[in-house]
């Protein structure tokens, strides 16, 4: 089996930037505000020609049972039950404190072995953090600086004795949608869903309070992020590999995305900017909100961000157990949708209640089958039978005594559906004549609320020799 790892300390000793160093790219928020983690997360490494996985945790502190830091305790202890090496990391420059100590006696109550690490151990005041190390009894510390890249190649030494021998160490990176190449933007000329045996990259995205994270911990059927009632509890976007029968998901959840003007912590705007990226790599997303609050100003932001992203979206309506007039909800979706968003006709929207279960397999249902629209190609052929019935039903406008030319079109790529259209006058042709042909395009080959991407080209069709032949070609 393969090598895990789980990187644990206090607050703000640098667990994130390892974490960050370990993988090769910044996936972990990291700032100096101590409790910046919250969530653990985890993803593939190498370093050294060793691969393995590795967890990054929130910081471990001392609190009442029923607090936030008690509950990101028990989130540590949650990831690292299965971990086979513990790196417990100190602050080399502010030396070993109580705490340390405190944790390195819990540590050596557990199984695993533990490796400790003294970081930030670079300069005069790190070597004498690392000499204060050895009074935690866990044995020689490895002097290393996460920020600055010194001292892995040690930690990889410290890491070989607990390397697996079979092959599993050996295994690829990390290939979810945060980094995965897309290989959809390949041209076809049939009509079909793109097979793809990868995860769904399911994003989960809202305004802060509205069960974000526990749609997520409801969906995987245990607490694996932070839930509760206080408003921005999630700051990193945290990954979940699952399955959902056959259907391989990876979900991530996401921090709350306020008016821009309101976000003035630096915080917040890290969080933010996370989220973001999430968005743009993600295959689908799921903008989660409040019946009473459906779809308000902000939503219809995030709404048309992902849209323009090219992403495909499902709307869900959380918290639908204690709504009072369902009826009433329904009608100002359906109004907003209808008024609000008409570039993207026809978007899915599901009911459901992230505490009690309710509705989760529809909201699924509804995802898998959204993201193979999103994945369908259509052929030359039948675009091209379609293009000519459009242009006999509403022909183009004249433009100084004669009609743009509709010459031929072709499906470029999925992921979304994008297509290429050659036209006499490309910069002519009005913008609600492109409305036209995407919105056809929707209707009548049921591309419901899927980011539909229409490419104008000059010139005559790319694929007729004959210098007569002006028009389209069946």
């Amino acid at each position: 089996m393969s090598l895990t790892i789980a990187i644990v300390g206090r607050p703000n000793v640098g667990k994130s930037t390892l974490f960050n160093r370990l993988v090769g790219r910044r996936l972990a928020l990291v700032d100096d505000t101590p409790g910046m983690t919250r969530d653990w997360r985890s993803s593939e490494a190498s370093v050294g020609g060793l691969r393995f996985t590795v967890l990054d945790t929130a910081g471990l502190e001392e609190a009442a049972v029923d607090s936030l830091e008690a509950r990101m305790r028990r989130q540590t202890e949650q990831a690292i039950t299965d971990a086979d090496v513990i790196l417990f990391l100190i602050d080399a420059r502010a030396g070993v404190t109580p705490l340390d100590h405190h944790f390195a006696d819990w540590l050596r109550q557990r199984d695993q072995p533990v490796i400790l690490i003294a970081n930030k151990a670079e300069g005069q005041s790190g070597t004498a953090g690392v000499l204060d190390a050895f009074s935690l009894g866990l044995g020689e510390p490895v002097p290393l600086s996460a920020e600055h890249g010194e001292g892995l190649a040690d930690l990889v030494e410290a890491l070989l004795p607990f390397a697996a021998d079979d092959d599993d160490t050996a295994g690829t990176r990390d290939t979810g949608p945060n980094n995965a190449a897309d290989p959809s933007d390949e041209a076809t000329s049939t009509d079909h869903t793109v097979p793809d045996h990868r995860p769904i990259g399911l994003a989960i995205v809202g305004r802060p309070n509205v069960g974000k994270s526990t749609l997520l911990n409801a969906l995987i059927g245990e607490t694996r992020v932070l839930a509760g009632p206080e408003a921005g509890m999630t700051r990193d976007a945290i990954a979940v590999d699952w399955h959902w029968g056959d259907r391989a998901i990876r979900l991530v959840d996401t921090a709350g995305l306020r008016k821009r003007s309101r976000v003035d912590s630096p915080l917040e705007q890290l969080a933010v900017q996370d989220t973001l990226r999430v968005i743009r790599h993600a295959h689908v997303v799921t903008l989660l909100m409040e019946p009473e609050a459906a779809l308000e100003r902000q939503d219809l932001t995030i709404a048309r961000m992902v849209l323009e992203e090219g992403r495909s979206l499902v709307i869900g309506v959380n918290k639908w157990d204690i709504t009072a007039d369902r009826q009433a909800a329904i009608d100002q979706l359906k109004d907003r949708l209808t008024t609000s968003l008409p570039q993207a006709r026809g978007v899915p929207w599901v009911t459901l209640s992230a505490l009690t279960g309710t509705g989760l397999d529809r909201l699924l249902n509804t995802v898998v089958s959204v993201y193979d629209l999103w994945n369908r190609r259509l052929s030359t052929a039948q675009l091209n039978r379609w293009l000519e019935e459009m242009a006999r039903r509403h022909p183009p406008p004249l433009i100084d005594g004669r009609t743009i030319k509709l010459r031929y079109m072709t499906q470029v790529k999925a992921r979304p559906p994008t297509f290429a259209l050659w036209v006499s006058k490309p910069v002519a042709l009005p913008d609600s004549y492109q409305r036209y042909l995407v919105q056809g395009l929707r209707t009548t080959f049921d591309l419901p609320g899927i980011p539909i991407r229409l490419l104008l080209r000059k010139g005559k069709n790319p694929y007729v020799t004959d210098p007569h032949d002006r028009g389209l070609r069946k």
